[in-house]
């Protein structure tokens, strides 16, 4: 009877150490779960707010496509990721800073759209003025480099876009010389591409940067 109690008492501490080994693992699996569920809401949460945010953007895009549809649908600008683009052709002459008749023109159209679209969001206008890639310095002695040119252009057009009706606090220039290309200056027809200016609404709190 003896023996038998000093069995019983011998194999109580296995068990007791494969209680203790299966509450540990346990534990160890409740901590994984919570972390797997807890990554699993993260990505969720991210997934969320990014299909918001492309929601978002697309709506707008398609709120300025209705508010620009006149000028779109002639051709005169384009619009491309939310940003408006006009050929320097339509605007200025090669090298110079001085607005064509027809340039004022088509300026003058877009204030009413852009300031009714800006209105309703607190956004403002960034008005970019790009050049080719060849030296201003041997074609124009009026400007120091392209950035000066470039910077005169969008200053030109901002200035206009004021004068026909834009508050002045719904937009500013900036300038990026023969920076970010449209496509590479390999010849003529492709330094014609990146001579423009681009108009892009962007939040009052951005600076100028890239467009």
């Amino acid at each position: 009877m003896l023996d038998n109690d000093a069995d019983v008492e011998s194999t109580s501490p296995v068990w007791i150490s494969f209680a203790d080994l299966m509450t540990g693992l346990l534990g160890a699996f409740v901590l994984l779960l919570v972390g797997v569920m807890a990554a699993q809401l993260d990505m969720a949460t991210r997934l969320e707010a990014e299909v918001e945010k492309r929601q978002v953007e697309e709506q707008k895009r398609l709120t300025l496509e209705k508010a620009l549809a006149v000028p779109l649908a002639s051709g005169r600008i384009t619009l491309n990721n939310g940003r408006i683009g006009i050929s320097g052709k339509l605007l200025f002459e090669l090298n110079s800073d001085k607005l064509e008749p027809e340039g004022r023109k088509l300026l003058k159209s877009l204030v009413v759209p852009l300031r009714s679209y800006l209105q309703t969001r607190d956004e403002m206008l960034m008005v970019s003025g790009f050049t080719d890639d060849q030296s201003i310095k041997s074609r124009n002695r009026q400007f120091e480099d392209n950035w000066e040119l470039s910077a005169q252009r969008a200053l030109t057009v901002t200035r206009t876009l004021i004068e026909e009706g834009m508050p002045s606090s719904m937009l500013f220039a900036a300038a990026f010389g023969q920076e970010q290309p449209l496509v590479a200056n390999s010849n003529e027809k492709t330094r014609a591409q990146n001579r423009r200016v681009e108009m892009a609404p962007v939040p009052k709190s951005t600076n100028a940067s890239k467009p």
